[in-house]
């Protein structure tokens, strides 16, 4: 275990802290609550944003940009909408400042003091829909399909890196459609987009399901979900998916002529997944020696190290290496050959294994005599010898059996940590001593479901999709209940 990182069952929080910062992907700022995200967790991120956006596009949306500002007015269409970010909201109340007459500084001009106050967005739906209002005229407008990468400010109290910061990036889907049938057919369309890139590319499992009534986005009629499992019990709400109703319409007036020539109210989604999933990813897979990523979005996919004495030894070392790193990118690779003079091996070997790249190759001049080199796994530490010939072919199918293999132990750890409970005291006792989700029931009213919070910290993570009906009762209360939910403490 690398002495540089706190281990796992020791500390989760410091853990995870620990391989954020010493794996590279984050920093923390002079700015408190916000992060700096460097360049290795930014081309982790990139590769995130670049599938998620093809899988975007191959659904038909388009790609825009909105205002990072928005006016205070506008929040308060919604009462809904702003009851739930109105705690978190960064206003923007002066637009100049000025030195102190002092000489101490700089201070806020009082004469720049703006007509209407600016909120800094939490999120777009009140700026959009309020543009989506000059968009929309006709039943020929819809559906309207705009997704749009940006930043977003929410005001956290607690922080932590890539889970929950100040400011975060993410994408925000924002779409209009004539029928709620539309709307809704989109939100689940979403929702399995997401779900197939955190599963397939991620390697992380989730359950889909749709929140509770209390925990539903501010604004939604319905809220659907993924929820992962980390490796310390916890669960966390990989993405969110919105039917967002007439709401948002009728609040901003945005109404379209039908077929018929009568108007309507246009229906509408939203759906968003943020810079969380870098903090998801660490937490799933990640070990002692740091992080543990999968082949498909790691920035890093095979790292070969030489291993010689003089530049007599490198020289042909050399030239057998840049035929192998040819036929690794022809194959779609994302390959560095380390040959700097800077670090022994051994180091290398630690810091590439503290990144989590999937694929380590070591060729020394015996290797070469041989035809052989060293090829090390991140995921389970094995080392094996595999011939030159043919190499890259042989790595292109590890680097998928490694893929497997991460989601296969995940999904193994996650259904171990799903337990159906039908007493109070079994619900506390799997929260506390098995952690994971809890399959329990629940009266389906919001009072029962705060009390329970209040008590254990456990909040209903989801109802799942296609949820057997099974007749219970509620393990609180004792009243009549129609189906199990999923509990959990959660980030």
């Amino acid at each position: 275990m690398s002495k540089e990182i706190t281990a796992r069952s020791q500390d989760y929080a410091q853990w995870y802290n620990d391989l954020v910062l010493k794996g590279g992907l984050a920093d923390y700022s002079a700015v408190k609550g916000c992060m700096v995200i460097k360049p290795y967790g930014f081309a982790l991120w990139e590769n995130m944003r670049d599938v998620l956006d093809r899988m975007f596009k191959e659904t038909g949306h388009q790609n825009a940009y909105f205002p990072l500002f928005i006016p205070k007015s506008f929040l308060s269409k919604e009462a809904d909408h702003v009851e739930g970010f109105a705690k978190e909201c960064a206003v923007v109340t002066h637009y100049r400042l000025k030195n102190n007459p002092d000489g101490s500084g700089v201070i806020v001009d009082p004469d720049a003091k703006l007509e209407e106050e600016l909120i800094v967005r939490p999120t777009s739906e009140t700026i959009i829909w309020n543009t989506y209002k000059d968009w929309i005229q006709s039943y020929r407008d819809l559906p309207l399909l705009v997704n749009q990468w940006a930043n977003v400010v929410r005001w956290e109290m607690r922080t932590r890196l890539f889970l929950r910061t100040t400011e975060f990036l993410w994408q925000e889907g924002h779409t209009a459609h004539a029928t709620a049938e539309e709307a809704i057919e989109e939100t689940r369309k979403m929702l399995d987009v997401y779900a197939d890139f955190v599963e397939n590319y991620m390697a992380v499992p989730v359950v889909k399901g749709v929140k509770s009534a209390s925990e539903r986005f501010a604004g939604a009629v319905d809220t659907y979900c993924i929820e992962a499992l980390m490796q310390d019990g916890k669960a966390l709400q990989a993405g969110t998916s919105h039917f967002l109703g007439q709401n948002f319409a009728k609040a901003f007036d945005v109404q379209f002529s039908n077929k018929e020539n009568k108007l309507e109210y246009v229906w509408a989604t939203s759906w968003g997944v943020s810079t969380r999933l870098v903090g998801a990813l660490v937490m799933a897979h990640s070990d002692d020696d740091g992080l543990i990523l999968p082949p498909r979005i790691a920035p890093l996919q095979v790292v070969i190290v030489p291993i010689y004495k003089g530049q007599d030894q490198k020289d042909p070392i050399d030239a057998k290496v840049a035929a192998i790193v040819k036929e690794l990118k022809a194959a779609g690779i994302r390959v560095k050959y380390d040959d700097s003079d800077n670090a022994r091996p051994g180091w290398k070997f630690a810091e590439h294994e503290m990144k989590g790249v999937p694929v380590r190759i070591a060729i020394g001049s015996r290797d070469l005599e041989n035809n052989v080199a060293e090829v090390a796994r991140r995921d389970t530490k094995t080392k094996e010898s595999l011939s030159l010939d043919g190499l890259a072919g042989n790595i292109v199918a590890l680097l998928d059996e490694i893929q497997q293999n991460m989601y296969n132990k995940a999904l193994a750890f996650r259904n171990e940590h799903i337990t159906p409970v039908d007493s109070w005291e079994a619900f506390e006792r799997a929260l506390d001593e098995k952690t994971g989700f809890v399959a329990a029931h629940w009266d389906g009213t919001p009072e029962t479901e705060a009390a329970i919070k209040e008590k254990t910290k456990a909040t209903i993570r989801c109802i799942p999709l296609n949820n057997p009906q099974e007749a219970g009762v509620c393990i609180l209360t004792g009243k009549p209940s129609k189906e199990r939910v999923l509990f959990a403490r959660a980030y």
